[in-house]
């Protein structure tokens, strides 16, 4: 077997897709008489800062002559990468090797690329050590996910699948046509087994990005032939070509789990924790909430947030209260932690309050420092505050930013195995 790994194609503002490059080659490969057994779409830690949106490096498993092999990927990646972006660092590896017995390694470096931070000299180095065929523009920062997707299919054990559909090139950079409610009904028609295709509470078909690359559609799920049927439900201009991921998408596994003493920068996390104080919205509608560590005398603190664009998910956070037992997921920057989901563990249930006379019905008011309560029209007094029952807007359970906010990494909560019962969003 053959494993083609190709990293950073496409650009922010000039578009491309390395979903899309990959495809070309693969298509290459058959028409040169190849098998391809499978394409690989592998997400890559999402805190990466130099990254594009997705951060997606492609592998191509096929029984292909690896030196013909290597000079039809390395011809279409000089023909397709946006290299005229400074940004965009093409790599691409290649090496004769059965994907499942990929070295111990090489299978680490993909693991530790979805969750950590990797420099070029780390990929650089590994190649050299096993005598791979490299190739790379400026500075190749793309051998680092053309290395990651090749140890991938060892390193990894949850996946998914997209299918995605691409466009006729000469439509690039216009309008999608394509038909709104036909991509609900398709939508529906796929659930469970299909997910993320619209967001319902913001009416929007995310299925269908809003670059100005090759992408038309690109429909998710845990069942490669239910994908394929979705898409073929979508009413739109013309498809061009389409192609089978098979990915790391809605699984995970960017997350560690980890304490709020030992979170840095950069790396993603599953923590638990006990909500320290009121949640806040800011300006620009983001809502903010400490978290603490329980039962120490001087707990280690994080702040979390539910930024704008994670919608009616700030309203999950919102109805939290101080005391309210939790564990959290996402990603930590500048020291605040982007949540992505979290599951509430425990509800605080009642709330101390001054207390109500029992002869008139009105509020009491205080006696004097440490002297309770006292009615002053009936006379009537109380040791301290009583306890009231709280009504709370939320369960037990998990809660997930809406289909339009998440990650391509991030588990929907609709794939289940989850350890507590789950709210999901559609």
């Amino acid at each position: 077997m053959t494993v083609v790994g190709i990293d950073d194609t496409d650009s922010r503002e000039r578009g491309m897709c390395t979903t899309y490059v990959a495809a070309q080659i693969a298509e290459r490969l058959r028409r040169d008489g190849a098998e391809v057994e499978r394409l690989l779409l592998i997400r890559l830690n999402p805190a990466v800062e130099y990254k594009t949106r997705g951060n997606a490096a492609l592998a191509i498993h096929t029984d292909c002559d690896p030196n013909r092999a290597f000079d039809i990927a390395r011809e279409r990646l000089e023909a397709l990468a946006e290299t005229a972006d400074e940004r965009t660092n093409p790599g691409l590896v290649v090496t004769a090797a059965e994907p499942d017995e990929m070295p111990d390694d090489v299978a680490e470096f993909a693991w530790r690329a979805i969750r950590e931070h990797l420099t070029i000299d780390d990929a650089a180095s590994l190649i050299k050590r096993h005598s791979y065929r490299s190739w790379h523009a400026d500075d190749g920062r793309g051998r680092i996910g053309a290395l990651a997707a090749i140890g991938s299919w060892r390193a990894l054990a949850d996946w998914t699948y997209e299918y995605i559909s691409y466009r006729d090139s000469e439509r690039w950079g216009t309008p999608r046509t394509i038909d709104h409610e036909r991509v609900f009904a398709a939508a529906d028609w796929g659930r469970p087994e299909v997910w993320d295709t619209v967001d319902r509470g913001e009416d929007d078909t995310v299925c269908v990005p809003h670059t100005p690359g090759p992408i038309l559609h690109g429909i998710r799920g845990d069942d490669p032939d239910a994908v394929r049927a979705v898409s073929n439900r979508i009413e739109s201009e013309p498809v061009a070509s389409s192609q089978l991921f098979v990915t790391n998408q809605g699984t995970d596994v960017h997350l560690r789990d980890g304490t709020l003493e030992a979170v840095e920068d950069g790396h993603a996390y599953r923590i638990d924790g006990q909500v320290a104080s009121k949640p806040e919205t800011r300006r620009g509608g983001h809502v903010f909430v400490d978290l603490e560590s329980e039962g120490d005398d001087d707990p280690a603190r994080i702040e979390c947030a539910a930024f704008e664009p994670t919608k009616r998910f700030r309203d999950r956070v919102r109805a939290l209260r101080v005391g309210d037992r939790l564990t959290v997921c996402g990603e930590v920057a500048r020291g605040t932690l982007k949540l992505e989901k979290f599951a509430v563990r425990e509800l605080v249930t009642t709330e101390r309050v001054t207390p109500t006379c029992p002869d008139c019905e009105r509020r009491m008011k205080s006696a004097g420092r440490n002297q309770g309560y006292r009615c002053r029209d009936c006379g009537t007094s109380a040791d301290g505050k009583a306890t009231q029952d709280l009504e709370r807007d939320l369960e037990v359970g998990w809660y997930e930013v809406p289909p339009c906010a998440r990650r391509h990494i991030a588990k929907p909560l609709v794939r289940g195995g989850f350890d507590a019962p789950t709210h999901p969003e559609r």
